[in-house]
């Protein structure tokens, strides 16, 4: 075994992602530790942890589309948009049925617009915007092209509505909240969030916080998932020795998948092992982009 791998975590609410990487770093016994995507403290959900090498795969892990249930609040705004925030406003909220909320969530599936909210991770003269937030400061934020691939109303009750998100990276699901709520004339905010999915991991998958915290060290690295499953459906590209050798010190190498120029392919030895992630550059080649330099499989000692 070695150290480079993956960790699905299902966050548990109350605490940061930050919190979570410094958790698992305990445990295991890592410095290098990363997570593919922040999770707000409220929310709870699928918070997929990177060990190792396997942080070099941060960024085409939290590329992938995530899928998210929320219960919304009806008849309530807040600065935040969740209701963790200030109130600002309350409203009346009307009798509603399930294809009414439907028809108010279709103009934000596809290719929109969305304002990141002040409280939110998003830099702004090198600070964050949820510390602007904190300090009463509202500066204007630039709209951001997002893409939500699907919104599903589950069920719509008294003053409450539960739906399900398919979005791909950037989608801040309490802005949908707000703009559906807009939409339906009364207003709405996030009561409850779940991260469902992060691209091939699944929440039916991930560790329980409290397994995270109190289960053996040597039981949580048997939960760890190998590196190449955050790429998991990406084509394929296999090398023999040579060939392997030459990708290692940065050279382009034969062989692609039946795949156009500029695909990123993932790129295994031909022991299986993951080497990194290459791009076809004309057809036939195939070049590097992010090695990965993990020690080849064998008995790992784990920290007393």
């Amino acid at each position: 075994m070695t150290d480079a791998g993956i960790l699905v975590l299902d966050k548990t609410a109350g605490v940061t992602s930050f919190d979570a990487v410094s958790l698992v770093r305990r445990r295991l016994g890592l410095e290098r530790v990363g997570h593919a995507g922040t999770l707000d403290p409220d929310a709870t959900g699928v918070l997929p942890m990177l060990l190792g090498e396997a942080t070099k795969l941060m960024p085409y892990l939290a590329d992938q589309d995530k899928e998210y249930v929320a219960e919304l609040r009806l008849g309530v705004t807040t600065d935040t948009g969740d209701l963790s925030g200030r109130v600002q406003a309350t409203a009346t909220v009307p009798v509603l049925s399930r294809e009414q909320v439907q028809e108010a969530c279709r103009p934000f599936v596809g290719r929109i617009k969305q304002v990141p909210p002040m409280y939110s991770a998003v830099h702004h003269g090198g600070r964050r915007l949820y510390e602007l937030a904190r300090e009463g400061v509202e500066v204007p934020r630039d709209p951001r092209e997002v893409v939500v691939h699907a919104i599903e109303v589950e069920d719509v009750g008294s003053g409450t509505a539960g739906i399900r998100v398919v979005c791909g990276k950037g989608t801040y699901v309490r802005t949908l909240a707000v703009d559906i709520g807009a939409a339906l004339g009364c207003g709405a905010a996030i009561a409850r969030l779940t991260r469902t999915r992060v691209g091939p991991f699944a929440l039916a998958d991930a560790v329980s916080w409290a397994v995270l915290a109190e289960e053996p060290t040597a039981a949580l690295w048997a939960r760890v998932r190998p590196a190449e499953v955050a790429l998991a459906g990406w084509p394929l590209v296999r090398l023999d020795a040579r060939a392997a050798a030459q990708f290692a010190h940065g050279q382009p190498v034969a062989g692609t998948p039946p795949v156009g120029p500029g695909t990123l392919v993932r790129v295994h030895d031909a022991d299986g092992r993951l080497l990194g992630v290459g791009e076809v550059i004309d057809g036939q080649r195939t070049r590097p982009v992010r090695m990965l330099h993990a020690d080849r499989p064998g008995t790992r000692v784990l920290p007393a």
